[in-house]
């Protein structure tokens, strides 16, 4: 077994595809981790802006968090019927390219595309985040820490849907569970005890008053808090994933993703209000996250807190995996319509988009390493992408109806017109506030990434009316035959073989040197007894040696210049350059030679023209062609 079948297992047949397809189960963790994690930081970053509002803040939360929760419902439903309508995948750039356009398409998915690679960013931030707020010590090590995440993450995706979907289902399913349990746990106490329970473990004095309540602070309160909402729309853009019936099986994980995030957040905001816990100021001595708070608060700090904790720590690292899961997919829906490379739709061996899963890593490493690996100095940039995305799908589907007019079209096209204004106004209003904090590179990278789809769909479509054939093939003329170019450094197996291959295809064949050349004298005296002696023997014109001096030492450029020198001086033939190449018996030695054959060939592909071919004669180093191990 080797190493990559070691990290990502053996390769796996076409035919395999349908045991690597997933249920809901599995799918929770695969596209649900996001949306679900988000219960542990949208409250807060909603409640973190009520700060000033001290103990009076707390009031606002709980209607905050159900219009909050109303929006996530239409939201719901609209995926739910994009799941249905666009079984194909592609989520929001699929809704907006078939019912808004070429723009407006290009538009939500580079907003995906912005969106997911901060979820990986954000995600492993965070997690890391509460992880040095335990433990200090480690804080020197956050970026590393980050990198490992990463690293592992992509390793279990590189494995397949599948396997990825079950490394994570236990930390997601015991991150719902703790969690419930202490939703349940804070709801009896408070029944208990008349609506107004004593917490178990103390809580923070609340902050002074020092902002009275305005209507912008309140709609910035809003917007913080509808973080809580990103990841929700990963199902749709994932259906291929699951088993027939895979449009049921997509619309029930949706389901239940939803719930779950519903009851998280309204069980959560309940009881903060319940509690009186108010945010503290993140990197302030004495800082507290929300959920630490509330768990202590209803269980005390306990092996039960711990574990909690614990759960909440896993999660938001792992979260990341939603973004893992979806950007190769949406990558490969935008190539299909020739706007990335090819290479995004392509499955590798396991049966992921691999291109998609390396680029995501690569991305996300970079984001890491540039912010640190701290999570609010990427929070401003984060709710950007997946409010674009949900406004251009929300209106999307609204023209969707409109074009259909099914039964009760015009309810659904109200609700989804609904959903798509409020997007619409939240998406501006993070910006406006979030513009200086950091939003404003999001409105440089998303129209960056257009430019770029553009300009690949132009150079596919470019190649395409390039290379339009509508004229018959020429057979080869018998007065025309190419002339066979073959470096050569010095005699040996590799050199035989390919003046062998040579002169299967021409009988006019050259022999390019490059002098000086530490062979150069040794191959003049070979030449003749081991070249020009056996082509006579056969009644054949033996091969010309040409030596090409170099007073620099180049050995690559003389022989391109003399190609393209020939190919010039000889406009009615072909040229095939026959490059000899050593291919080592094991991959760790491929190191251990200069590999100019390569960068000949290049040269030649980026340099020529349609006359000049290349064609590579390997030689295979075998065990049999070494010499006994011996030392002098």
């Amino acid at each position: 077994m080797n190493i990559i079948d070691a990290l990502v297992g053996k390769p796996l047949k076409t035919s395999d595809e349908r045991a690597e397809q997933i249920g809901p189960v599995e799918g929770i963790p695969i596209f649900g981790l996001d949306a679900l994690s988000s219960a542990a930081y949208g409250p807060e970053a909603a409640l973190s802006l009520l700060i000033p509002l001290g103990l009076l803040g707390v009031q606002y939360i709980v209607p905050i968090s159900a219009a909050i929760i109303a929006l996530l419902i239409i939201v719901y439903f609209s995926y739910r019927q994009t799941i249905a309508a666009y079984p194909s995948g592609g989520g929001s750039y699929t809704v907006a390219r078939f019912n808004l356009g070429a723009f407006p398409s290009l538009l939500a998915a580079a907003a995906l595309l912005t969106d997911y690679i901060l979820t990986a960013a954000v995600g492993i931030s965070a997690g890391v985040g509460a992880l040095v707020s335990a433990v200090p010590s480690l804080l020197p090590h956050t970026v590393a820490i980050c990198a490992g995440i990463l690293a592992i993450i992509t390793v279990v995706n590189l494995r397949g849907v599948r396997e990825a979907g079950i490394a994570f289902m236990a930390p997601t399913y015991l991150f719902v569970g703790t969690l419930l349990i202490t939703i349940g746990g804070g709801l009896l106490r408070a029944w208990l005890s008349g609506g107004h329970p004593e917490p178990v473990a103390p809580l923070p004095p609340p902050p002074a008053m020092t902002e009275a309540v305005t209507l912008w602070l309140l709609l910035k309160v809003f917007a913080s808090g509808c973080t809580a909402l990103t990841g929700v729309e990963a199902v749709s853009n994932g259906v291929k994933a699951f088993r027939e019936p895979a449009v049921k099986n997509a619309q029930r994980t949706l389901t239940i993703i939803i719930f779950l995030l519903a009851v998280l957040l309204a069980g959560i905001s309940y009881l903060v209000k319940i509690y009186g816990i108010t945010a503290t100021n993140p990197g302030q001595p004495g800082y507290q996250s929300i959920l630490s708070m509330l768990i202590g608060a209803v269980f005390g700090k306990g092996i039960f807190y711990y574990v909690t904790i614990g759960s909440i720590l896993l999660v938001l690292s792992l979260s990341a995996n939603t973004a893992f899961a979806d950007f190769p997919r949406l990558c490969r829906a935008i190539a299909l319509n020739n706007y990335l490379p090819h290479a995004f739709s392509f499955r590798g061996r396991r049966l992921v988009y691999t291109w998609g899963i390396v680029v995501l890593a690569f991305l996300t490493g970079v984001l890491l390493v540039l912010f640190g690996g701290v999570t609010d100095r990427l929070i401003p940039l984060y709710a950007v992408g997946a409010f674009l995305a949900f406004t251009l799908s929300q209106f999307g589907m609204v023209m969707h109806w409109r074009k259909n007019r099914g039964p009760h079209w015009v309810k659904s096209a109200l609700v989804n017109g609904l959903g798509g204004t409020v997007t619409g106004v939240t998406v501006i209003v993070v910006l406006v506030a979030k513009f200086a904090e950091g939003a404003w590179i999001t409105l440089f990278f998303i129209p960056s990434l257009i430019v770029f789809f553009s300009a690949v769909r132009r150079h596919y479509h470019f190649v395409r009316m390039a290379t339009i054939c509508t004229a018959p093939v020429l057979p080869a003329v018998a007065d025309a035959p190419p002339i066979a170019v073959v470096p050569v450094d010095r005699w040996s197996r590799i050199s035989k073989q390919a003046l062998e291959v040579a002169s299967r295809l021409s009988q006019e064949i050259i022999a390019v040197h490059v002098e000086p050349g530490e062979h150069s004298e040794l191959l003049r005296e070979d030449w003749e007894r081991y070249v020009q002696e056996p082509f006579r023997a056969a009644g054949v014109e033996p091969p010309k040696l040409i030596i090409l001096p170099s007073p620099y030492r180049f050995v690559i450029v003389p022989i391109v210049q003399y190609v393209l020198a020939l190919s010039e001086n000889h406009p009615d033939r072909r040229i095939v350059v026959v490059v000899p190449e050593l291919v080592e018996d094991r991959w760790y030695e491929y190191f251990l030679h200069n590999q100019r054959g390569r960068l000949l060939q290049w040269l030649l592909l980026a340099r020529g023209n349609d006359r000049i071919l290349t064609a590579a004669a390997p030689y295979y180093l075998g065990e049999h062609d070494k010499p006994p191990h011996h030392f002098q």
